[in-house]
């Protein structure tokens, strides 16, 4: 079970112990582990398990040498458990409410009790796409910041001249827009070497902001894909759901080899675009600055990006290999079919 994902559902569980009276408290978790029989159970495995054993709040299986092979069977067969770890709810009378709540876990923490798609559709229907949705759960600096109506700029990618350029640019802007600006870094999906490297440099040389744990930017990605993995199990399309299509444009972001930036204020508009577009906006704002004082900043900002916007471009999307792959999925720029392919990747930077 990899750690980012044990760190984040550990202080889930704990916040939700803190007032045990709350309806949100009201559940317990039970570690199942399922090791592969293929690989010798050694010292050193035994090590790890007890390891990862001790980091866990919660009621955990004693070893997995007692679990029956059946029950392994039935797990993977009708749990449809493979390889990444599934979380699924039991009611209090042994019934299974939801395959996997991961997913809602991760959106909105207990809040989602008692984890059932009823609870889920509910969830959804209080939401809107904004930033706090975005960031929620994950940094309370930055949701400090929208309370207090400054302009937010969150960007990633791992093309560090790109990203000097741009907040540089952006920078600039701020200033002559006279405009409070905040600048955050949240890297990539997959945050290796190269997204550490960029951190260190973004704080040496006072770039902006970011933050120096992987976990961090790991799970402002997972949260992205869950939502993904929500609407999707929902039956919610690009075409009927604008959420899903915003969730899918910044997964596409994410896809892309270019950076990528969005800039938000409070709950209202947003402007957002891929890395050398944004780029080239910024560089132009002599051109569109006189809007800004009749239609405000963001306003103004996304009229000149749709100026810049041509139809000529190309989306990658990469999905979580353990999510339901749908047949089609649409373009959320223009709105034609995405052709299909399959990847396989390892860990690699």
């Amino acid at each position: 079970m990899p750690h980012d994902e044990l760190s984040i559902l550990e202080q889930m569980y704990r916040e939700s112990r803190h007032e045990p009276i709350r309806l949100e408290g009201q559940y317990e978790v039970v570690w199942i582990p399922i090791v592969d029989n293929l690989t010798p159970w050694t010292e050193a495995k035994e090590e790890e398990f007890e390891a990862l054993r001790s980091l866990m709040p919660w009621f955990t299986v004693h070893h997995p040498s007692i679990i029956d092979q059946a029950v392994i069977r039935y797990i993977k067969e009708i749990w449809h458990f493979s390889k990444k770890p599934i979380l699924v709810v039991l009611d209090p009378h042994g019934r299974v409410v939801c395959p996997n709540a991961l997913h809602m876990m991760w959106i909105w923490g207990s809040l989602a009790f008692p984890f059932t798609s009823s609870r889920e559709e509910a969830l959804w229907r209080e939401e809107t796409w904004r930033l706090e949705l975005l960031m929620d759960g994950i940094d309370p600096t930055i949701l400090n910041w929208i309370a207090e109506g400054r302009f937010i700029c969150v960007y990633g990618g791992e093309d560090m001249e790109w990203i000097r350029k741009f907040t540089t640019a952006a920078r600039a802007v701020a200033q002559a827009a006279r405009i409070p600006l905040e600048l955050v870094y949240v890297g990539k999906s997959n945050p290796r070497e190269r997204v550490r490297k960029n951190i260190a440099t973004i704080s040496l040389e006072k770039l902006g902001y970011c933050w120096q744990d992987l976990t961090s930017i790991w799970f402002f990605w997972v949260r992205l894909e869950s939502m993904w993995y929500s609407k999707m199990q929902l039956g919610k399309t690009i075409e009927n759901d604008s959420i899903m299509q915003e969730v899918m444009r910044m997964l596409s972001f994410d896809g892309s080899e270019q950076g990528w930036a969005l800039i938000s204020r409070g709950t209202a508009e947003m402007a957002k675009g891929k890395g050398e577009t944004m780029l080239t906006s910024l560089t132009e704002f002599d051109s569109w600055k006189v809007d800004v004082e009749e239609k405000g900043f963001l306003h103004a900002m996304n009229d000149h990006l749709h100026t810049l916007h041509t139809p000529h471009h190309c989306n990658r999307l990469v999905l979580p290999g353990t999510s339901r792959i749908p047949e089609a999925v649409v373009c959320a720029e223009c709105g034609r079919t995405m052709e299909k392919f399959i990847m396989y990747r390892c860990c690699t930077d």
